[in-house]
Formats: structure tokens, sequence, C-alpha cells
């Protein structure tokens, strides 16, 4: 990661920590399009979105965030949420159960 991608990141979490959550989703979509395979900063804009109901893009920067990673616990947790949120519960079933799999020691497969 370089130094300007981890400074646009830092200032991101900065404005979402106090709230500022329009000021943080563009700084996370400034991350992403510098780096397309930045996992952080998809699933920290999916979640931006989804705390300002956005839900549908949220989704997809999830979805993004778990193909990225496929073993990351909090990410399948909060796509969980995201399609809770959506209203998709098996959907969000799913992604809770990859995040049990993953709570409880094992691995995801692609």
């Amino acid at each position: 990661m370089t130094d300007d991608l981890q400074d646009l990141f830092d200032e991101a979490n900065g404005h979402l920590a106090v709230g500022e959550f329009d000021e943080a989703i563009a700084l996370y979509r400034r991350c992403v399009a510098l780096d397309s395979a930045f996992f952080d900063g998809w699933h920290a804009l999916g979640m931006a979105l989804l705390k300002t109901n956005q839900i549908k893009e949220a989704i997809g920067c999830g979805l993004q965030a778990v193909n990225l990673q496929p073993n990351d616990l909090l990410a399948w947790t909060g796509l969980s949420q995201m399609y809770v949120r959506d209203g998709n519960i098996p959907e969000a079933e799913a992604a809770k159960g990859n995040a049990r799999i993953l709570s409880l020691g094992g691995r995801v497969v692609k």
C-alpha cells in the first residue's frame, strides 16, 4: 500500500469516527479507485454505505470484500448485516454461515 493510499484511508476513518459519513464515503471511494484490490477500502466503504442506507451499493462493496478475502470473518459478518437490511434473509443466512465457519477456525472454500 502506498503512503498516499494509507493517508486517504486514515483520513476517511477519521471522518467516519466523528460521523461525517459523506466525507468518509467520498474518501473510501478514492481509495478503491486507486487500488481496486484494497480489501480494507472495500470493507470500510461498504460499512459506511450501510450506515447511510445505501444498501444495494453496500452489498456490492461487501461482495467485493469477500471476493478479495474470502476467509475474513468481519467481511462475511458485514455482508450478512447488509443482506438483512435489504430483507434478503436467505443470502444473510448464507453469509452468516460462512462467518460461523470462520469463527470456529474453518475456512471458506471459493
